[in-house]
């Protein structure tokens, strides 16, 4: 194993039912293919304590957490309060994910903007990374994060990226990152490829979202934290790199924003 690049899933859900029956499989299956940490995320606030007994239980899991866009509507609003006590963890290491969705939940569009505002908030005062997801929200996002950043800085991954251009480079020119999942790997995701080899490569990260997107060959089955490689082998191939250096580079970069995780 100590030959196999070590690279990062910087962005799963572990505690989901997907992961019940062989959880622990699913981690030694990441080690061996060199995916040596990974961060799992709680999408509701209500729902940290198994998020953060898995990071606590293996080596190499971290964890974050947010109220997601889609969950704003049927969750108490969060508080500032609440996630800088959450952040106090030594293994939380991230706000989110948070952000705006326009195309499941567009009719929460008032209440998902209030709840990004305080996720921001608690990651200014917190210090620790912002997680993002943005899905037909382009604008609306693009306005927000320059005008949030501009009343006072904070740092933030574009998670699971496979909007527009013109968000990218926002998102770049604030000098934040952008998360390559499976999507990237998908045959009709030229449009997203193209983002990504644009972009400059000390700010990608790689990540599998599972259990969800999985890249080919097992796509439209369970996603797991190993297949980051996957993805990663189509990043560096964009990037004109060898899988190795590719691995230290995104790890590399995650070490930079996820100071807790390094």
């Amino acid at each position: 194993m100590n030959d196999i690049p070590q690279i990062v899933d910087s962005h799963c859900h572990l505690d989901f039912p997907d992961f019940n029956d062989d959880l622990d499989q699913v981690i030694d299956n990441a080690r061996a293919g060199g995916v040596t940490r990974m961060v799992t995320i709680a999408t509701r606030l209500s729902k940290v304590a198994p998020v953060r007994a898995i990071a606590e239980r293996f080596d190499g899991v971290f964890w974050a957490a947010a109220n997601h866009p889609m969950n704003v509507a049927d969750t108490e609003m969060a508080t500032v309060e609440a996630l800088l006590s959450l952040a106090e963890h030594p293994k939380m290491v991230g706000i989110g994910e948070t952000g705006l969705d326009y195309h499941y939940t567009v009719e929460s569009k008032a209440q998902q903007i209030d709840s990004l505002l305080i996720h921001i908030e608690a990651a200014r005062q917190s210090g620790l990374p912002l997680i993002i997801h943005s899905r037909d929200a382009d604008d609306d996002m693009a306005e927000i994060l320059t005008r949030e950043h501009a009343a006072g800085a904070f740092s933030c991954v574009m998670h699971c990226f496979s909007s527009g251009p013109d968000l990218a480079e926002t998102a770049l020119g604030l000098g934040f990152y952008l998360s390559m999942s499976g999507i990237a790997t998908f045959p009709k995701s030229q449009a997203v490829r193209d983002i990504f080899a644009a972009a400059p490569v000390d700010r990608i990260l790689t990540e599998t979202d599972a259990p969800y997107l999985a890249p080919p060959p097992h796509r439209g089955k369970r996603n797991e934290p190993a297949h980051t490689a996957l993805t990663a082998r189509v990043g560096a191939e964009l990037f004109g790199m060898d899988y190795a250096a590719f691995a230290r580079q995104t790890s590399a970069n995650f070490d930079r924003l996820f100071t807790k995780a390094a």
